[in-house]
Formats: C-alpha cells, sequence, structure tokens
C-alpha cells in the first residue's frame, strides 16, 4: 500500500526542527491493555465515589450506569481515530486535523491542565495519607518525594512508566474483583443475614435526595471516570500502535463499566447509602466492615495510596507527552521540544514543576488559587470529550470515503450514537449551569477556552498566513502511520 505523506495545516508555524520520530516505541500489548484497564480505576472509586453515594443515595447505580454508557462511547470514538492514525499527541491532533488549529490548541492545552491539576491533587492526598502513618516527614515533605520519585521514573525511559502502570492497574483490578466476589456472598448471606433490598427501598427510598442529590452526583461521577484517554496517546509509543490500541480498546470498555457499576451496587445493597462512613471512610472500606473483614481499613488505605501513585505516573506522562505533541506542532514555547533518550526531557519536567507549583497554591491559597484550578480541571474533560464527538464526526466520514481500511475500530451506532453522546455532554453542561458552583466552574472554563482560542488566533496572524484544513506535521512521522 502506498503510504501517504500529510502536510501541516496552512496558518501553523512549522513544527520545530529536530523534532522528528525520535520517541521510543518501549510499550508492549499487555501495558496497554493494562493502562486502559486501570487508567480510569483511581482514588475517585475507592474514595470519592462515597461523595457521590452521600449526594444521590442508591441511585447512584444509575448514574454510574449512564456516566459508564457516555465514558464506553466516548473510548470507543478514542479508538476508533487512534487505531486509524495513532498519534503521540492523540485526539489534539486528530481535532486540528479535522476542525482546525484552534480545536487542537484547545483540547491539548485543556487536557495537560487537567492532568497536572489531578498530578497536585495526587500527590497532595497520597502525602497526607503517608504522613498519618510516617509522621517524621510533614506531608509535603512526603509530595516532594513522590514528585521527585515519579518525575525521575518519566525521565528515563517509556517502558518504566509501562511496568508502573501494568503492576499498579493489576493491583487496582485484583481488588475490585476481590471486592465484588466478597460483596456479591455478602448479598447471598454468607457473611451474615442477607440484606436483601431494605437498603435500597429504604431510608428514603431510592431517589432519597431528589434531582438535585442527582445533580451533584453527577459531576462526581463523570469526574470519576476522566483519565480513559491515557491509553490512546500511549499506543504511539508502543511497538504496533494500531492493533495495540484496538485490542486494548475493545477488551476495556465493558470492564470498566462492569468494575463501577458493579462496585456501586455492591455498596448501597450492603449498607446505608447516609451512613456517614461511606463518605468519610469510603464505600470500600464501609462495606468490607461490614462484612467482618480484619484490617479492611488498613487494606484500602494501601489500595488507595497505590491508587493515587498510579494516577500521579499516568498524569505525568500524559501531560509530557501532549505537551511534546502540541509543541511539535508549533502551539507551544519551543523548549519543550526537547528529547533525551527517546523521552521528552523537556516537557516531563515543565508538567512536574507545574504540578508541584499546584500543590504550593494549595498550601498557601487553597479557597482561591487552587480551588479555582481545580474546578477548571474537573470541567476540561468535558470540553475534550465535547471536541472528541466533534472531531469523530468528520474524521469517520472521511475515513470512509478515501481510507476505509484504516478503520480497524468502529464506533458503534454511526453517527447516531456519536450525536447521543455529544447531546448528553451538552446536557452535563445545562445541569452544571443549574447550580451556583456549576456556574462558577462554567465560567472559568469558558475564559480558560477564550483565552486559549484567542492565543491561536494571534499565533496564526504572526504567521501571516489564512488558516485551512490539513493535518498536522506530526502526522507524518513513522509512529503516527503506523496504521497507514
Amino acid at each position: 500500500m502506498t503510504r501517504t505523506v500529510h502536510r501541516p495545516p496552512q496558518g501553523s508555524p512549522p513544527a520545530v526542527q529536530g523534532a522528528a520520530p525520535v520517541l521510543s516505541h518501549g510499550l508492549k500489548q499487555r501495558h496497554l491493555s493494562m493502562i486502559a484497564l486501570g487508567g480510569v480505576i483511581g482514588a475517585g472509586l475507592f474514595v470519592g465515589s462515597g461523595v457521590g453515594i452521600a449526594a444521590a443515595g442508591p441511585a447512584i447505580v444509575l448514574l454510574f450506569a449512564g456516566t459508564g454508557a457516555l465514558v464506553m462511547l466516548i473510548m470507543r470514538m478514542l479508538g476508533e481515530m487512534s487505531a486509524a492514525r495513532p498519534s503521540t499527541g492523540s485526539f489534539s491532533v486528530h481535532a486540528e486535523e479535522e476542525l482546525g488549529s484552534w480545536a487542537g490548541t484547545t483540547s491539548g492545552w485543556m487536557y495537560w491542565l487537567m492532568l497536572c491539576a489531578g498530578v497536585a491533587a495526587e500527590a497532595t492526598a497520597a502525602g497526607t495519607l503517608v504522613h498519618n502513618w510516617l509522621p517524621f516527614l510533614p506531608a509535603y515533605g512526603w509530595v516532594a518525594v513522590f514528585m521527585v520519585f515519579f518525575c525521575a521514573s518519566n525521565l528515563t525511559a517509556v517502558k518504566n512508566f509501562g511496568e508502573f502502570e501494568f503492576w499498579f492497574a493489576t493491583i487496582k483490578v485484583t481488588v475490585i474483583v476481590a471486592f465484588l466476589v466478597l460483596g456479591v456472598l455478602g448479598i447471598l448471606g454468607v457473611f451474615g443475614n442477607p440484606p436483601g433490598t431494605h437498603h435500597l427501598t429504604g431510608h428514603g427510598g431510592f431517589f432519597p435526595t431528589g434531582a438535585a442529590g442527582l445533580a451533584a452526583g453527577l459531576l462526581t461521577t463523570i469526574s470519576g471516570f476522566a483519565g480513559l484517554e491515557t491509553v490512546t496517546i500511549a499506543a504511539a509509543e508502543s511497538d504496533r500502535p494500531s492493533r495495540n490500541v484496538a485490542r486494548a480498546v475493545r477488551t476495556a470498555v465493558w470492564r470498566i463499566a462492569v468494575f463501577y457499576i458493579g462496585s456501586m451496587a455492591v455498596v448501597v445493597t450492603l449498607v446505608p447509602w447516609n451512613d456517614p462512613k461511606v463518605a468519610t471512610d469510603g464505600p470500600y472500606v464501609t462495606v468490607l466492615d461490614r462484612l467482618g473483614i480484619p484490617a479492611a481499613g488498613t487494606i484500602m488505605q494501601i489500595v488507595v495510596l497505590i491508587a493515587l501513585l498510579s494516577a500521579m505516573n499516568a498524569n505525568i506522562y500524559g501531560s509530557s507527552r501532549m505537551a511534546y505533541s502540541l509543541v511539535s506542532r508549533g502551539q507551544g514555547p519551543r523548549f519543550l521540544s526537547k528529547v533525551t533518550r527517546g523521552v521528552p526531557a523537556a516537557a516531563v519536567l515543565a508538567s512536574c514543576v507545574f504540578g508541584f507549583a499546584a500543590v504550593v497554591a494549595g498550601i498557601i491559597w487553597p479557597t482561591t488559587v487552587f480551588a479555582w484550578l481545580l474546578n477548571i480541571a474537573g470541567c476540561s474533560v468535558l470540553v475534550v470529550w465535547t471536541i472528541v464527538c466533534l472531531t469523530q464526526l468528520r474524521m469517520r466520514r472521511r475515513l470512509e470515503r478515501s481510507a476505509p481500511e484504516l478503520l480497524l475500530v468502529r464506533m458503534w451506532g454511526f453517527p447516531y450514537l456519536t450525536w447521543l453522546a455529544l447531546a448528553a455532554l451538552l446536557g452535563v453542561f445545562g445541569v452544571m449551569a443549574t447550580s451556583q458552583d456549576g456556574r462558577q466552574q462554567l465560567a472559568g472554563t469558558a475564559l480558560v477556552v477564550a483565552a486559549l482560542i484567542a492565543a491561536d488566533r494571534v499565533r496564526r496572524r504572526r504567521a501571516h498566513r489564512p488558516e485551512e484544513q490539513g493535518r498536522p506535521e506530526e502526522e507524518g512521522r513513522p509512529e503516527a502511520r503506523e496504521g497507514a
């Protein structure tokens, strides 16, 4: 088959000289499979879901079912596009190609901001947790230890990231499977009297907090799924990008839904949704205590720490690769293009520095600067997913006309399910607009999006060339054309 050489979009500066195909390809199929499976299983599920249960009651199961279905559609779209055109910049590259440079810039830097803010939040939580066990260092001291360790590991080789995530994800998946098995046995009465439907229909009913509770729980459930995109970014650094990402997406989508929905169903069946321990100690600890599992709290604290460290590692990786991709397309400061031994070292350092600066902001301005940053980051995933839907609509139609053989993964029910996912995202924005906190998040996010679009317009004007649709320079690189 003849390979097509793609040109960069007109109106964009030339790609950075020397940023050619130099990223390594050290990830294997087993790495991508576990990254896809474990990438969205974080502290948000083990602890943060307790806040959603406290807000929505047993109806949290329906919320996770709905958001899980949305996430499956988004992951399928990402899988379709990444299998057809693997790229380090993933959806940002595809958005620039299909919608214009404004879309690539906005989705890429919004995603980078989200991941860096996540690094700060996870490092802070991990530092506090370890400080409670080992108080000879202050919490911020442990934060520094974790930041240095994962920054160093990401600076060495991509296979180190892959190995860490493989074993982190293996532990998390094993714990969830064990929890589901124990939970089902508990529901059947193996650990005492079976609960029946008492906790589902009592304590105010299945919808105890009404529409307001559902709205509050909705935002919690969506944020718990953020991070699924990492596998499509990592695919470009694997040995067979198109084939590997296709396999990873196919095996992950339904397992993620089962883990989340199954876990929530077990929790609200076995314990009262309004038990204060669900929100404070976490739903997993509360259920294991109810079943009489010894040292349940200690076990889950260890698992939560692993989940936090895993998320830190993945976010540093994902943010650095996204920054590198943006810079290679002329959409960021050129010093971030430096590559050492197949690793975008400057981008890794920049992401870690920003993450640590956010940690410091959390110490000095916890209710102002840090709170604002987390609010913007929480809404960023909705912006990214919306652009993914719009991109997939255009890219799928173009590929069907010009290169149907590249569609190794196909979006289900296209275009109807893509439009349904887009409508669901717009509905979430509408729900956010009904609350004061939600409106503040939307306003802050809108300001950031407007600033990014304005910066892109300034950049194109300086290039003295009108914007036209085209293909980013990065797409001409070997790792981007593996599936061509």
